[in-house]
């Protein structure tokens, strides 16, 4: 009995890492390796792959460019949905559900419906193709979302809480900084964290926003064919490159992230 408790959780953890393993292995192979055999392990380990994209600009450019619109939109989505989440939390006004609901249908929409819209506006606001345009639509599926996630951390807060700083002389916005963020820290780590995720794996509006000066990474990859195929070992490299900031950011708020299944509205 004791055995099945730690064999089968490692069974599970290792089918979940095996797509995990297998991208790597294909990232130190030739394309003809992947093509020509099946094999457990590179035969002809090669750098090739990593080495293309520290040195062509397209690629780490393409990194670059899908970072700093993916920090910009979490940054702009957490701080909207803050005050917002605070306003649904705390106050009770005419169709404030009903409000609230509105919100949260805009997250349920797919990005397809929003991609021409928001190319003929950012195109006519000249800010199409840059990373602003990207953060900007992002917002519309990240600000529910961080709204929702805010407001169930919120209203576990006791009220007393606020009531309590006023008789002290803070502030509200002195309060709001000095003791509710921290006291719900654990819920803003959740929401960067799924707005951050969000942002990096969407592909159809940040393809569709950008062309040049701004492609990510994700368009990047789809543009790797070639008169003898796909370059499967440059996609694969890309690819491993891409779990590199997701990790990042599970470390650094993995406690808040932990905290927040556990308590909120997650």
């Amino acid at each position: 009995m004791k055995k099945a408790t730690w064999l089968v959780p490692t069974i599970y953890i290792l089918f979940l890492m095996l797509p995990i393993y297998w991208l790597l292995n294909m990232s130190f192979k030739t394309t003809n390796e992947i093509l020509g055999a099946f094999t457990l392990w590179p035969q002809d380990f090669t750098f090739e792959n990593y080495m293309t994209i520290f040195t062509d600009p397209t690629w780490y450019n393409g990194y670059l460019h899908s970072l700093n619109y993916v920090v910009i939109n979490t940054v702009i989505s957490v701080s909207a949905a803050l005050p917002a989440a605070y306003a649904f939390s705390r106050y009770s006004f005419l169709g404030d559900k009903h409000l609230f609901f509105w919100l949260l249908t805009n997250r349920m929409a797919p990005p397809a419906v929003f991609a021409l819209p928001f190319f003929q506006l950012y195109s006519a606001a000249n800010l199409f193709d840059t990373p602003i345009a990207v953060a900007l639509a992002h917002c519309l599926f990240n600000i529910p979302l961080a709204v929702w996630i805010l407001e169930g951390f919120m209203s576990g807060v006791p009220k007393e809480l606020d009531e309590t700083a006023y008789v002290d002389g803070y502030s509200f916005p002195r309060f709001f900084v000095k003791i509710f963020i921290p006291t719900i820290a654990a819920g803003i780590g959740v929401a960067a964290f799924f707005c951050f995720m969000f942002s990096w794996v969407e592909l159809l509006l940040a393809k569709t926003l950008t062309s040049v000066a701004a492609k990510p990474i994700a368009a990047t990859m789809t543009r790797t064919a070639s008169t003898s195929g796909y370059e499967l070992g440059l996609l694969a490299a890309a690819g491993a490159l891409t779990i590199i900031p997701g990790a990042f950011v599970i470390y650094f708020v993995r406690n808040h992230i932990a905290k927040g299944f556990a308590l909120g509205r997650v």
